[in-house]
């Protein structure tokens, strides 16, 4: 595991390096293209961007950041948070770097689905490196784990998570756990069997207004703690580097931060480039600046709300719920730190941990069957949505601690494959970029969005 975490250490900061601080200077434009400012006639793909970025984001801002953010802290004390935050940041580039070759190395399949991602650009791109065998191996490892993630991480935790807050809630629940998993099936299946079109509509729909009223409660309990904000901060930077917690020094704390941070905002891991490959973009590099704003979003901003709400009630360090911590049950700790402030509020965020949870699931489920059809075939997708639904149900009678241990595992696998394509054909990524600012540069882009 640390060794995986130092790879994606590594590949974030000098990819960030590499393209300029990408994930610093393209916000103000790709904030434009989110906006649909140059759509233009000439854009092939089956979904928008927006609903794209809202596919992917409805994938990782999720559990990740309610459930996986009280984990690290109450292992790793509250000097994870600043490695989150760290990872976040480094991620975003690597986020532009996979879903800028995503794009690039798209194929429409004759029934008119996108088939992209990281098998895509394995594949494809080490053929053109004159490595085929090579890249066909690295894209069937890629697509198995990220099949077993989309089982793991994306289903099994997605509602072990969810069904943990809401037993707090529903005592029903705790007698009967598999009645919470049979309506998820159903909820889960009815929007899968849509396809993308389906899920990036549901998404849409879903994720801004979850993402609102999340924030808004982070926020109340933040500026009703303002005063203690300095202190707060003041010991997040301290633990980060002088760590008091039960992890093992610095290297844990850091381990639990971007590891916490990559299972939130997946960057690096190569999994939102399968949603990103469908939008409808004519230069590969636009989505791929879209794609910045997702670890921002998801771990830079979600991930410290949360994680502030949990160092300022203190609840990670009360020994009332150290079983909590013991047992990986971190969206329940979280609803513990809201209802020590707002005693109402645990009630709202089992709604909004069941949202993020469903949205999390709808999209993985498409992430895993696109890998699925990518090894098996087209003809075999419907027999993974029956798996995927399964497993729903399976998850709500199983040890959410497994569940998360197994789920680490096969997410950051993905990481190993995927940065290896990143290392291999970022100068690919490297000569559309330079191509694309000369147009933005030279106003050309405009001239094309006023034409369409």
């Amino acid at each position: 595991m640390p060794f995986i975490v130092a790879w994606l250490i590594a590949g974030g900061i000098y990819l960030t390096v590499r393209f300029g601080f990408i994930n610093i200077r393209m916000m103000g434009h790709a904030f434009a293209i989110i906006r649909g400012k140059y759509r233009c006639k000439d854009d092939k793909g089956e979904i928008s961007s927006f609903q794209a970025l809202t596919s992917a984001l409805s994938a990782t801002v999720g559990l990740g950041n309610i459930a996986g953010v009280a984990i690290a802290i109450g292992i790793g004390g509250p000097g994870a948070t600043f490695w989150m935050i760290v990872a976040g940041f480094f991620g975003m580039t690597a986020k532009f770097t996979e879903v800028t070759l995503a794009q690039m190395y798209r194929e429409f399949r004759p029934n008119g689905h996108v088939m992209g991602g990281a098998m895509q650009y394995l594949s494809k791109g080490f053929a053109e490196k004159g490595m085929p065998s090579l890249g066909k191996g690295l894209a069937i490892f890629f697509a198995i784990l990220c099949i077993f993630s989309s089982l793991g991480g994306g289903n099994a935790f997605q509602l072990s998570q969810a069904l943990g807050a809401v037993q707090e809630q529903l005592p029903f629940f705790q007698h009967y756990p598999w009645m919470f998993g049979i309506i998820m099936a159903v909820a889960v299946g009815v929007v899968i069997i849509g396809g993308i079109r389906r899920i990036a509509h549901a998404a849409e729909a879903i994720v801004p207004s979850m993402v609102a009223i999340y924030l808004s409660a982070c926020l109340w309990i933040i500026f009703s703690h303002a005063s203690e904000i300095p202190s707060i901060l003041g010991l997040i930077i301290h633990e980060a580097f002088a760590p008091a917690a039960v992890a093992g020094g610095i290297v844990g704390v850091i381990v639990q931060g971007f590891k916490r941070a990559a299972f939130s905002s997946e960057a690096g891991i190569g999994s939102a480039a399968i949603a990103h490959s469908a939008a409808s973009v004519k230069y590969p590099v636009r989505q791929g600046m879209v794609a910045l704003y997702e670890p921002f979003i998801d771990t830079i901003v979600i991930c410290t709300m949360t994680a502030l709400v949990i160092v300022i009630t203190g609840v990670y360090q009360a020994p009332e719920y150290a079983s909590m911590i013991a047992h990986s049950q971190g969206a329940a700790l979280t609803s513990a730190a809201f209802g020590s402030v707002i005693a109402w509020f645990p009630i709202i965020l089992s709604i909004s941990v069941v949202l993020f949870a469903y949205s999390t699931m709808i999209s993985w489920s498409y992430y895993g069957e696109r890998c699925w059809t990518y090894v098996l075939g087209e003809r075999f997708s419907m027999l993974y949505r029956i798996i995927f639904v399964a497993v729903i149900v399976l998850a709500s009678v199983t040890s959410a601690g497994n569940i998360l241990d197994f789920s680490d595992l096969m997410l950051l696998s993905m990481a190993l494959p995927n940065l290896i394509a990143l290392y291999v054909l970022q100068d690919k990524v490297a000569e559309a970029l330079k191509a694309y600012l000369k147009k933005l540069h030279s106003g050309e882009l405009e001239q094309e969005a006023g034409r369409h």
